[in-house]
């Protein structure tokens, strides 16, 4: 029972990382009804980025404060991505109000590429250590119910926490706020939104800049655990399969989507890894996204693409 729990609670931390990325995609979906490929290369952007400045403060400043640093570096880089996100609108989506969904697909294939060479020319193309501080030692839990107690790893502790404080401000941003009903009317309809006085591309500019501060968590935690290399930019691949389980158009199925396949992960790679040779965890969550587009492709909690049609 103990193991169990060890592999269901590594399984649980490991979906609140993969929700925080897939909520990048919802959240440019939700704004502009197009899927952003280029979210992989935002993550690994902005990870180049707290990583170089993380690095560059203590030699320019002189501090030697691990957190002050952190923090600065975190700040220098969340404006650095708002002018990404500013930019992006200016000169990209600006132009392409309006336009069909296949044309702002290939605008974010466009951005993808640009960034990941912007990013290895600005900070270069080895690979860096965040370090913000997070133990790395692993700690007993329940010791005093299960024998031996229940092994966890600290570092996925708080970074789950970390994500999950994240998701729970998102919620809160879309359901509760003006800007939150603005960017779901934007989404069901670009014209209608329009008409009724909802400024378009001040929209896409405040959800671009979101989806770039959750890129910029997402690339911190990853990149925490294990180092900043263009191989972050594939972490979004893992994020797919979250969206498509969980719906394009929702962030509490990007979180429940996210669950699921840590967990779902996790324990098939244990229990049924032993009996076809391992190497589930590798091919799991996309055989089950496969499963969900054959008989729900809108996901647990998506829309039906012929409702927003």
């Amino acid at each position: 029972m103990a193991f169990f729990l060890e592999t269901l609670i590594g399984g649980l931390m490991a979906g609140m990382l993969y929700s925080l990325v897939a909520l990048g995609f919802v959240l440019i979906y939700k704004a502009s009804g197009v899927f952003n490929f280029a979210q992989g290369a935002m993550v690994l952007f902005a990870a180049l980025a707290m990583a170089r400045f993380s690095e560059w403060i203590p030699k320019w400043t002189g501090i030697d404060n691990l957190f002050v640093a952190n923090l600065i570096a975190f700040a220098i880089a969340a404006v650095l991505m708002f002018v990404v996100a500013w930019l992006i609108e200016r000169l990209v989506l600006r132009h392409l109000v309006n336009q069909e969904g296949a044309t702002l697909l290939m605008a974010t294939l466009g951005i993808a590429y640009f960034l990941e060479g912007l990013g290895q020319t600005l900070f270069g193309s080895d690979i860096y250590k965040i370090d913000i501080g997070m133990p790395k030692d692993p700690i007993f839990m329940l010791d005093t119910v299960f024998p031996g107690g229940i092994l966890v790893n600290k570092e996925d502790v708080i970074a789950a926490a970390i994500a999950a404080s994240l998701v729970i401000l998102l919620s809160i941003f879309f359901q509760k706020t003006t800007t939150g009903r603005a960017l779901r009317a934007v989404a069901d309809d670009h014209q209608a939104a329009q008409s009724i006085g909802i400024p378009l591309n001040r929209i896409w500019v405040i959800v671009w800049c979101v989806a770039g501060v959750v890129a910029l968590v997402s690339g911190m935690i990853w990149g925490s655990k294990l180092g900043v290399q263009f191989s972050l930019t594939t972490i979004a691949l893992r994020a797919l399969p979250v969206v498509i389980l969980g719906g394009l158009t929702s962030v509490p199925g990007a979180i429940l989507g996210g669950l699921i396949i840590g967990v779902g992960e996790k324990l098939s790679e244990v229990y049924l890894g032993p009996y076809v040779g391992g190497g589930i965890e590798i091919w799991f969550a996309y055989v089950l996204a496969l499963v969900f587009l054959l008989f729900r492709p809108q996901g647990l909690f998506g829309e039906k693409i012929i409702d927003r049609v």
